[in-house]
């Protein structure tokens, strides 16, 4: 699925993933390929994002790199995700 991270200042990731795990305001939940279009609001928290992800080299501080992926510490933000399309607001 294409994933699209963007904060108030830029876009922070933009490419194909596995999967992406999010702090929902109602607990953490997985979004994986074909998943049912949804809307939600995010938490303070971390996005994790599963897959070969490619940062580029001025946004990547703002992102913690493990073996499974990168996490994305954020403080609120809104979801949509929509024909393979995950798009995340972050704050």
């Amino acid at each position: 699925m294409y994933l699209e991270i963007v904060s108030p200042e830029a876009t922070l990731f933009s490419g194909e993933v596995t999967s992406v795990t999010v702090p929902g305001v109602n607990g953490e939940f997985e979004i994986l390929e074909n998943h049912a279009p949804i809307v939600s609001i995010l938490k303070e928290g971390d996005v994790k994002v599963a897959g070969s992800v490619q940062l580029k080299e001025e946004v990547a501080s703002k992102f913690t790199k493990s073996d499974k992926g990168v996490w994305l510490a954020i403080n609120s933000g809104t979801i949509e995700m929509k024909d393979n399309k995950l798009i995340i607001l972050a704050d």
